[in-house]
């Protein structure tokens, strides 16, 4: 730790100016914490700041070997919420930085996310480009929506949003498809067979793997990508995908824009093969207005803030602020997954 006037200094670095509830609750939440210092530096910075910091919360950093390389002083590498894509966790390992990230079903970004999901799915139903453009044009009882009732939808990835997102569908009374690599291991409780948990029930409707995708895909009216991105899921929404998805399907992503292969999405809204697309994450970020995806009345998208609410930056601002105290305290780290 850095040491001041005879004082030990704990300094946490958030990458990045964006999301900036990020490091203003966290810096609130440790007000009265001296010993513990809160920066939040632009992205082109960081590289030459990175040494004088113990704790860096990376945000929308590419992290790579370069960067890790200067982080002489650091303990941990954390997100603020979930993926870890941008982060060369074997780097940090091998320099002896622990990586983590927070668990979405402890801080509301799962629930955050899961309630993002279903208003993109209305947004798209109900046609909300055409709603608008009805009211600038003075007309009224048109465009004419659809429900979420009825419909079947496939949950891809069936970690912690996809169960609180299953969760909030049930009532809309759909039909609910989900595939996850493993269904045997980290299962909640609340997703388990009837047979193991009464309570709750089954969430899901008919269950698959990785390997059913295709078949899955081509049963739903609404995709739903919730899958965590690594070297195996990028681009896995790709040609073939949507392709075997039904004419006028609907997409929605509110996990990685790396997810979606961009070209294939664009071609198949330009053939009105796909029915609309709902994404708060892209494929650059932040997104670029002048985009030509932007052309299609069906696409709605939103500034990657499905985990932005009130709720959910709070409780992680909250467990950031614990593992800075923590750290600084030389305690067990604690709320964090560790990854390495």
């Amino acid at each position: 730790m850095a040491v001041t006037g005879g004082e030990q200094i704990t300094k946490v670095l958030f990458c990045g100016t964006h999301y900036p509830a990020s490091h203003n609750y966290t810096r609130e939440y440790l007000q009265d914490y001296p010993s513990i210092q809160v920066d939040d530096v632009p992205l082109d910075e960081v590289p030459e700041v990175i040494a004088n910091y113990h704790l860096c919360v990376v945000k929308m950093m590419k992290m790579n070997s370069h960067v890790i390389s200067r982080a002489k002083q650091m303990k941990l590498i954390m997100q603020f919420g979930v993926g870890l894509e941008g982060v060369d966790i074997d780097a940090a390992t091998k320099s002896g930085i622990k990586v983590a990230r927070i668990p979405g079903d402890v801080c509301g970004n799962a629930a955050s996310s899961a309630e993002m999901a279903i208003y993109l799915m209305l947004d798209l139903l109900r046609k909300q480009n055409d709603m608008q453009r009805a009211i600038k044009q003075r007309k009224l009882g048109e465009p004419n929506g659809e429900t979420l009732l009825g419909k079947t939808v496939f949950i891809l990835g069936f970690g912690n949003i996809g169960i609180d997102l299953a969760k909030r569908l049930r009532p809309f009374g759909v039909k609910i498809i989900a595939t996850k690599r493993s269904w045997t291991s980290n299962l909640k409780d609340s997703c388990r067979g009837s047979g193991q948990n009464d309570v709750h029930g089954d969430l899901v409707d008919e269950k698959g793997s990785h390997e059913d995708i295709y078949k899955f895909s081509s049963k739903a009216d609404i995709v739903v990508c919730c899958l965590t991105q690594n070297r195996e899921t990028v681009g896995i929404v790709n040609r073939s995908f949507i392709s075997s998805m039904r004419k006028g399907a609907l997409l929605v992503n509110i996990a990685r824009g790396g997810l979606l292969d961009y070209e294939a999405v664009y071609h198949s809204l330009e053939s009105n093969h796909l029915g609309g697309l709902g994404i708060d994450v892209a494929w650059t970020e932040p997104f670029n207005p002048d985009d030509p995806i932007l052309k299609f009345n069906n696409v709605i998208i939103t500034p990657h803030v499905a985990g932005v609410t009130e709720h959910s930056s709070r409780s992680k601002a909250k467990i950031v602020g614990d593992v800075a105290i923590q750290l600084h305290e030389g305690r067990t780290l604690t709320g964090i997954e560790l990854v390495n």
